[in-house]
C-alpha cells in the first residue's frame, strides 16, 4: 500500500511548532506534499530536513519567506527535479517531482490571483505554463506507463460542491468561469482523474481543505476544497481511501491522504 499525503503548511516552522512530526510519526504517509513552506534553505533545521524516516527535498522561493514547496520521503525516491522549465515561476518555488520505478509524484503550488488583478493574471500565466507541462507528463504516461499523482493546493476550487459559499464567490479568484474551465480541460480533455472526487463523488461539506482566518470560517465550516490529488487513469484507479484530517490543525488548510494499492519497492 502507498499512503500519500498533501499539505500547504503555510510555514513549515509554524506547522513544525503545531505539531506536524508527531502527527507524521503517527500517520506514517509514505510521501509528504507540502506547499507554501515560506523558508530558506539556510533556515531549515536538521529536523525539518529529515524528520524521523524522511528525507527531506525542497524547492525554495528566491523571495524570502515566500512560497516554496517540499517532500518528505520514505522510502528515498531515485531522482527528485525542480521546477518546470519556466523561470518566472520556478523562481518562486512551486514545482518538485519525486521519480521511483513506474510512478511519480509531484508537489505543485498553484498561484492564488486573489490580491488583485496582477497576481491573477500571473495565474493565468502559470496555468497556461502548467498545462503545457502536465500534457507533457501525461504523453510521458501514454508512451511508457509511468503512472503520475500531482498533489498540491491548486488554489481553484472546481465545482459548487467544493465550496460552501459559492454564490458570493461566482466573481472572486479561485471561483472563476475561467479558472473552473482550466479544471475541467485538465480531467476530461487531457484525462487526468481527481482521485478524491473518484473515491467521494457527492460529499460536500467533509471535502474542504481550506478555510479562511477570517470571521468564524473554521468554526462554521465555511471552507473550499482547494487541494487535490490529480492522478493518471492507472494509479487513480488504484486508490482506496482518502481522508481529510481535521482533529489538529498545522495550518490553515487541512492534510488530504489517500491510500493506493500500489508499492514503491
Amino acid at each position: 500500500m502507498l499512503k500519500v499525503t498533501s499539505l500547504n503548511v503555510n510555514g513549515i516552522r509554524a506547522a513544525f511548532r503545531k505539531g506536524l512530526p508527531a502527527w507524521l510519526e503517527q500517520e506514517q504517509p509514505h510521501i509528504i506534499c507540502m506547499q507554501e513552506i515560506k523558508i530558506s534553505a539556510p533556515d531549515l533545521t536538521d529536523e525539518m530536513r529529515h524528520p524521523g524516516p524522511y528525507q527531506g527535498h525542497f524547492h525554495h522561493a528566491e523571495k524570502k519567506g515566500y512560497s516554496g514547496v517540499g517532500l518528505y520521503l520514505n522510502p528515498q525516491a531515485e531522482s527528485v527535479a525542480m521546477g518546470m522549465d519556466c523561470p518566472e515561476f520556478d523562481a518562486e518555488g512551486r514545482i518538485l517531482r519525486a521519480d521511483w520505478q513506474g510512478l511519480s509524484v509531484v508537489s505543485a503550488y498553484l498561484p492564488s490571483g486573489s490580491s488583485g488583478d496582477e497576481r491573477q493574471q500571473a495565474k493565468y500565466r502559470f496555468l497556461d505554463h502548467y498545462e503545457r507541462w502536465i500534457d507533457a507528463l501525461m504523453q510521458e504516461h501514454n508512451d511508457t506507463g509511468r503512472e503520475f499523482i500531482l498533489c498540491g493546493d491548486w488554489n481553484i476550487a472546481h465545482h459548487e460542491a467544493d465550496l460552501k459559499n459559492w454564490k458570493g464567490n461566482l466573481k472572486n479568484s479561485g471561483f472563476l468561469p475561467e479558472e473552473r474551465a482550466w479544471m475541467t480541460k485538465v480531467l476530461s480533455e487531457m484525462g487526468w482523474v481527481d482521485v478524491y472526487r473518484k473515491l467521494h463523488p457527492d460529499t460536500t461539506s467533509e471535502c474542504y481543505t481550506w478555510w479562511s482566518n477570517r470571521g468564524q470560517a473554521w468554526a462554521n465550516n465555511v471552507g473550499w476544497r482547494i487541494d487535490y490529488q490529480i492522478a493518471t487513469p492507472g494509479i487513480a484507479a488504484k486508490a482506496l481511501r482518502a481522508a481529510v484530517y481535521k482533529t489538529e490543525r498545522f495550518s490553515d488548510h487541512a492534510p488530504l491522504t489517500i491510500e493506493y494499492d500500489w508499492s514503491l519497492s
